[in-house]
């Protein structure tokens, strides 16, 4: 190999091994950061499974062994990591992905990837590029340039080539002035697809796409129990911006701004809020609506073609019974063009409270339901969607605080329904769930430990099945040693499954773990278990399912401090210091 290309394999080795993420730095506080500080951590992870039914589950024996080096400079981060395991290796270099957001006073600069605060209809995913940010205590403002997605350009003739996408470049700012009571927000975003980041051939498969959004975001508190909030977006979208523009009348007056075309459509988005604050009560009333085929491209995957109503309420009675409640109500299928409209309701109701000092008490309600109704077509009452699902629940507790000894009892009880309502419904999707559970968990002060039992049965009916678990567990806990520095547990249970006219299995289990901590730095643990599972069928099958498992591991992690440089006046220089 020549001196070249010695060189140039050296430099790519180099790129591969620089730093995938800088961490944003306040300019002003660089100075009072240590120049280089190098921390890192190495560890093993040991695993072993068995089966008496095969391995065909997991491996039999796992073993992996990894480390993470991190590198500050003057408060920057710079991460690497390695991974080895079962003759596999993989060394995550850090991949070129640089983020910088220095502060100064009321500035903040943004290098690399980075995210400004936007409205939820205009943009919420990062962006890689350049920005800038002012902000006092009234007044702020924002601009960035960048790219917002990445590009996907695989061979077209690889059988198994990932699916093709442009590369999204924009740009946008803000800009807002306000107080606590009263505030408005306006947004501009600019998105669009760079054609050439493509190959040729993929152009046929996939289209480019471009965006204009302008948002208004504002809030107004009238009075100290009165404000109101509205959250606002419009979008112009080209799905297309290969097809021909629309140079014609009023579409003209656009095109500086946004190249009208046969593909591009104007969409709505938003919501509003009114909400009440008074001594115990409050409540708020909310309305969102979001047009068929909203998009933003600086948005992830956003719901549209909807409008909801709802309204919440909450309040505190005699200091001691807390109360809330929420409705929502949705519909689909704004412009009447979807075969059917559905309808969604959403409601619940809680209740809390303490009776004296020990006993505490909640219940609560959760409902849903769904219905469907006309739209281009009428709906046929045989298939017609009308389906409920909901469900009760009641959790008291108790608890007793000795000088030895503190006890907590616990009950849990649910039930819940999900039911066709449908008249020419047959039932076979009915389903209803009943469980109930109690636990008492007691804390010995003397020993410091803490005891748990808890007892669990769950039952669901469906069309002509029927299928119960009841689970018995029993776990103990303890921290050893001066530092409390070693700890231990253990836990067994069994569980009984009764599947109607089909199966019945009884399974039984023990679990223990162990972990203890040298000097902070050194971690081990150790955990075990076996789980055996027999069928208990009253007519004895030799072919009857019984299988025994036993797993374990054993893991080790050790942190240190590889070199420290302080800055002056604080401390001396500590090289190649490493923590035993």
């Amino acid at each position: 190999m020549s001196r070249t290309d010695i060189k140039a394999t050296l430099a790519i080795a180099l790129l591969m091994l620089w730093p995938k993420v800088v961490h944003a730095q306040d300019i002003s506080q660089i100075a009072k950061s240590d120049p280089l500080i190098i921390t890192g951590a190495v560890g093993t992870q040991n695993t072993y499974y068995h089966s008496s039914m095969g391995n065909g589950f997991a491996s039999p024996l796992t073993n992996s062994v990894w480390a993470n080096l991190n590198i500050s400079v003057y408060g920057f981060s710079m991460p690497f990591s390695f991974y080895y395991a079962n003759s596999n290796t993989s060394f995550n270099y850090p991949h070129f992905s640089f983020n910088l957001s220095p502060r100064y006073k009321n500035w903040t600069g943004h290098f690399g990837r980075s995210s400004m605060p936007f409205s939820s209809y205009v943009m919420n995913v990062s962006f890689n590029g350049v920005g800038l940010e002012y902000r006092n205590s009234k007044f702020h403002t924002g601009a960035f340039y960048g790219q917002l997605r990445n590009a996907i350009n695989d061979n077209p003739e690889n059988p198994n080539a990932r699916a093709p996408q442009y590369r999204r470049m924009g740009w946008g700012f803000y800009v807002g002035y306000g107080s606590a009571r009263h505030s408005v927000d306006l947004y501009l975003l600019r998105a669009y697809d760079r054609l050439s980041s493509i190959d040729e051939r993929w152009r046929s498969y996939v289209s480019p796409q471009e965006n204009l959004v302008v948002g208004v975001r504002a809030r107004t508190a009238p009075t100290k129990w009165l404000s109101f909030s509205a959250n606002a977006a419009v979008s112009a979208f080209t799905s297309n911006t290969e097809a021909p523009k629309m140079g014609e009348g009023q579409m003209e007056q656009w095109d500086k701004v946004f190249d009208v075309r046969y593909t591009s459509l104007a969409r709505f988005a938003g919501d509003a809020t009114m909400s009440i604050h008074l001594n115990n009560f409050q409540t708020s009333i909310f309305y969102r609506m979001v047009q068929p085929d909203y998009t933003s491209l600086g948005t992830y995957y956003m719901s549209n073609n909807y409008h909801s109503l709802g309204i919440t309420a909450s309040t505190n009675l005699f200091r001691k019974l807390s109360l809330s409640a929420t409705f929502t109500g949705q519909e689909d299928n704004l412009t009447n063009r979807q075969l059917y409209t559905t309808r969604g309701f959403v409601y619940n109701a809680n209740a809390s409270t303490a009776l004296g000092k020990n006993l505490f008490l909640s219940v609560g309600y959760n409902g849903y339901l769904q219905t469907q109704g006309d739209g281009r077509i009428q709906v046929n009452d045989s298939t017609r969607i009308h389906r409920i699902m909901h469900s009760l629940y009641i959790t008291p507790s108790y608890s007793i605080s000795g000088t030895d000894i503190d006890h907590m009892f616990s009950l849990s009880g649910s039930y819940t329904e999900n039911k066709d309502l449908n008249r020419f419904a047959t039932g076979e999707s009915d389903v209803k769930t009943m469980a109930a559970g109690l636990s008492h968990s007691m804390n010995v002060k003397a020993w410091e430990t803490s005891f748990v039992t808890s007892l669990n049965h769950q039952q669901s009916e469906g069309y002509e099945t029927r299928y119960t678990t009841d689970i018995l567990s029993f776990t103990a806990d303890r921290a050893f040693l001066k530092e409390k520095n070693l700890h231990a547990s253990a836990s067994v249970s069994l569980c009984y499954n009764d599947i109607k006219d089909n199966q019945r299995m009884l399974s039984a289990g023990a679990d223990m773990s162990l972990s203890y901590t040298f000097k902070k730095v050194h971690a081990f643990s150790f955990a075990a278990g076996v789980n055996k599972y027999n069928d208990v069928n009253i007519t004895d099958d030799e072919s009857s399912y019984k299988t025994t498992e036993i797993n374990a591991s054993l893991n080790y992690t050790y942190t240190f401090t590889l070199l420290e440089l302080k800055k002056k006046g604080e401390a001396k220089e500590k090289s190649k210091k490493v923590n035993k």
